[in-house]
This record gives structure tokens, C-alpha cells and sequence, in this order.
């Protein structure tokens, strides 16, 4: 992480001829919002005196109520790489303040702060090293998405079979100028899908990374002419996309807690425990972690995705969490069921709580591959388990849990509403 002081920050934007500053945040659903500012406005930004109305973002305050204030972190200062014509373009990651000078409770961000400051004044350190799926989609003429792609190739191909192997290496390697450290990427199963791992780091600094990659994918793509999409499954008959968390808790002296030598499988009883909280809570997480109606064609069988609530070791990637071959100081456990539409400051809040409940627990770890049931199998399912599941509740809050499941529950409306090109098909005839 960046340890940048205020005059740093005028000095670099000096030096590289920055015009303009954008202020980033995320709403309640993890979409990308910015408060676009001319460099000269620089020294209000960092001050804390961005003002904008809460009430036009979805799920953060009603209309009558104060506006809301952005307080930038200033170790998130990065400038973009994509210069246009009128010079660069920076941006500081911020949190949301109410008028009172309080953090607010709506802001996703904020949410998992406080969950990560929870597991550290426990003596723990979590660090997480996501796996990111996308496709990338021909425009049509008219620059519209469409779910084609010209390509055959399939896991780990390279070009001349990988089309996108050249654009994925410019994403890369511009992502890494924008302080987003990735570790390693390739072709995935599927016809232009591929894959990107980011380096471990904290909670905070993984959900930043991650809200930055998935913008900057998206313009990357789009100048090159493609669409990149993070639906966890824009095409039916093929593998879907999953954002992968192989994570790991560490003490206050880097030494990695999920790891014991005399285990067969290298998991310490901290990993097992923290693993039992992660299944114990992963029916009301799913609607975070899964918060697509969309969501629900991945995880089916067949598909490489998690439908079981079970755990296994070494390849067997159909689990809801698995052990990757690796032990000692790398070890790690890899929950597989999230996607990439998922607001990752929530997700990581909650994943992180979940796992620090089961600590404090006796329940004993299910054995490996005994299944303990299936994951919520539609939209409606999530909806009701997240709903019943009172942890969910004192994890987000009580004001934001209200409105995320308020707007789920239209959003599930609206689709039941809804006639499907598919059952016009089947039963218009028939009928």
C-alpha cells in the first residue's frame, strides 16, 4: 500500500500534468460512482468538502435527508494511464460522511472497515487473492454488446487459438500502473472468458483493487473494441464466471494461522473453525455474494461452479470451499461460490465475519467431500435466507440490510414478471 502524504499528492499531479480528479465510491449494489473535479479543485477534494446528494444514489439516504460528504484516502491516489487529449486523469478512492462528520452506515466501504478493524483488534490480519472471470464480447455496428466471440480456445490456450491474449496483456499491465498487483492471468474454459489473480492483500485494499480492475477492464476493452462483461453468465451451455477468494488469516507477526504440519491436509483448527463459519453462513451470503437473478444459471451441475455445501482438497473444484495443493506459509482456503457481480466490499465484510464467528465455536468441521446440503438454487431461495439469517443483519447494519433486501426483493419482482423467450418457445405451441 501507498503511504502518500497530502504534499505528495500535489507533486505528482504537478509532475504529471493531471487536469482532472476523480473522486471514486461505490454504491449499495458495488457499481462504480465518481465526483469528477478540475485539478485545481484539488485542495477542497482532500479537505473532505466534495459535496453530492445521497438521495440519487441507490440504497444510501432518502430525500430528506443531508447531503453526503466524500473523504478521499490519499494512498489510493493513482493516475490513470489512459491519457486523453486535455492531459491525465487521477482518482482517490473515498469514503462517505454525513453532514455530522460521522461515517456513513450506508457506505459499503465503511461496512467492511469495520470488519476488518474487528478482526485486527482480535489479533488477526486477512489477506485474500482474488481470482477475477470475465468474457469479452464483440460490438455490433453500432458499438452494442453482443455475446459473440470469434475465438475457439479454452483453458490455459494461447494465441493464435487465444484472440485476447494480446488485450489481456495490455489490461495487465496497465492495471498494474493503477496499483492493482496482479499475479498472473490466462484463457479460461470457456469462448472468450479469461481470468486474472491478484497478489494477496488486505480486505480493504483487495475490494479497492477490485472495484479499480473491473472499471479499467471495461475501458481497456471498449477502446480496443469489446465488450467486457462481469454477468456471472452471459451464455447458456458454457462455464460461467466466478470470482474465486483463496484466503488466509495471519497473526500481528505474518505467521499464516490457517497452516499446521501435522494435519494431513495442512489446515490448522483455526482454518477448520473459520471455514464452519463460512458454512454456517453461507445461505445468507449468498445474496451478497450472488446478487443476480443471473447468478443463479451459474451455480448448476455440470458447470465447474459450487452447488453442494461442502469443502474438499487438492483439485476437486466443484466444493463450495476448497484446499488448493499448497502448504506452509501459503496456505490458504478458496471459497468458490462468489461471482464477479458481487459489491466486493460486502462480500469481503461478510466473509471475513463469518469466518472470525466460527473461531469461538465448538461445532466440528463436516467431513471432507459430506455434503451439507445445496447452496440457494434461485434468486427467491437467496432472498429468504438472507432474510431469516440475523448475522447478515449485525454484519450491514440494520438501515442498509432494510434496503438491500428491499431492493432485491423488487429487483426478484420484476423478473417474475417477466416472459422468457424460453417459454414462449416451449409452450406457445404446445398450449
Amino acid at each position: 500500500m501507498n503511504d502518500y502524504t497530502k504534499e505528495d499528492i500535489f507533486r505528482i499531479v504537478e509532475e504529471e500534468d493531471v487536469r482532472s480528479i476523480r473522486l471514486q465510491f461505490t454504491d449499495m449494489y458495488g457499481m462504480p460512482k465518481n465526483f469528477n473535479l478540475p485539478a485545481g479543485q484539488l485542495a477542497r477534494a482532500l479537505a473532505g468538502e466534495c459535496v453530492f446528494d445521497g438521495s440519487s444514489i441507490e440504497g444510501f439516504i432518502r430525500r430528506d435527508e443531508e447531503d453526503m460528504f466524500l473523504r478521499p484516502d490519499i494512498n489510493t491516489f493513482a493516475v490513470f494511464p489512459l491519457r486523453g487529449r486535455d492531459g491525465a486523469t487521477a482518482r482517490m478512492i473515498c469514503d462517505v460522511y454525513d453532514a455530522r462528520g460521522q461515517a456513513f452506515s450506508g457506505d459499503p466501504r465503511h461496512i467492511l472497515k469495520q470488519a476488518q478493524e474487528k478482526a485486527e483488534a482480535l489479533g488477526y490480519r486477512f489477506r485474500i487473492s482474488p481470482e477475477l472471470e470475465f468474457f469479452l464480447f464483440h460490438c455490433d455496428d453500432e458499438g452494442r454488446p453482443t455475446t459473440e466471440n470469434e475465438e475457439s480456445a479454452g483453458y490455459f490456450d494461447m494465441s493464435p487459438l487465444d484472440l485476447g491474449e494480446g488485450l489481456r496483456n495490455e489490461i495487465t499491465e496497465l492495471l498494474e500502473e493503477v496499483d492493482c498487483p496482479v499475479a498472473s492471468s490466462h484463457h479460461e474454459t470457456s469462448r472468450g472468458q479469461h481470468e486474472i489473480d491478484f497478489e494477496g492483500q488486505d480486505s480493504l485494499s483487495c475490494a479497492d483493487t477490485l472495484a479499480t480492475a473491473k472499471i479499467m477492464i471495461k475501458i481497456i476493452a471498449r477502446r480496443a473494441g469489446f465488450h467486457a462483461t462481469f454477468m456471472p453468465k452471459p451464455k447458456e451451455g458454457v462455464n460461467g464466471s466466478g470470482l474465486h477468494l483463496p484466503m488466509a488469516l495471519y497473526d500481528r507477526e505474518d505467521r499464516n494461522l490457517f497452516y499446521d504440519e501435522t494435519d494431513p491436509h495442512g489446515l490448522s483448527e483455526t482454518a477448520r473453525r473459520f471455514m464452519t463459519g463460512i458454512i454456517r453462513h453461507i445461505g445468507g451470503m449468498s445474496l451478497v455474494l450472488n446478487p443476480l437473478v443471473n447468478s443463479y444459471k451459474r451455480i448448476v451441475p455440470g458447470y465447474d461452479a459450487p452447488v453442494d455445501i461442502s469443502w474438499t482438497a487438492g483439485t476437486n473444484r466443484g466444493s463450495l470451499l476448497r484446499i488448493p495443493s499448497r502448504y506452509g506459509s501459503d496456505t490458504k482456503i478458496e471459497l468458490r461460490s462468489p461471482d464477479p457481480a458481487c459489491n466486493p466490499y460486502l462480500a469481503f465484510a461478510l466473509v471475513l465475519s463469518a469466518g472470525i464467528s466460527g473461531l469461538g465455536e465448538k461445532e466440528n468441521l463436516p467431513g471432507e467431500g459430506e455434503s451439507l446440503g445445496s447452496l440457494p438454487e434461485s434468486f427467491g431461495e437467496a432472498i429468504a435466507a438472507f432474510r431469516e439469517d440475523p448475522f447478515i443483519r449485525e454484519v450491514l447494519g440494520e438501515t442498509f440490510f432494510k434496503r438491500y433486501l428491499e431492493a432485491k426483493t423488487r429487483e426478484y419482482e420484476s423478473y417474475k414478471r417477466q416472459v422468457s423467450s424460453w417459454e414462449v418457445q416451449e409452450y406457445l405451441y404446445k398450449y
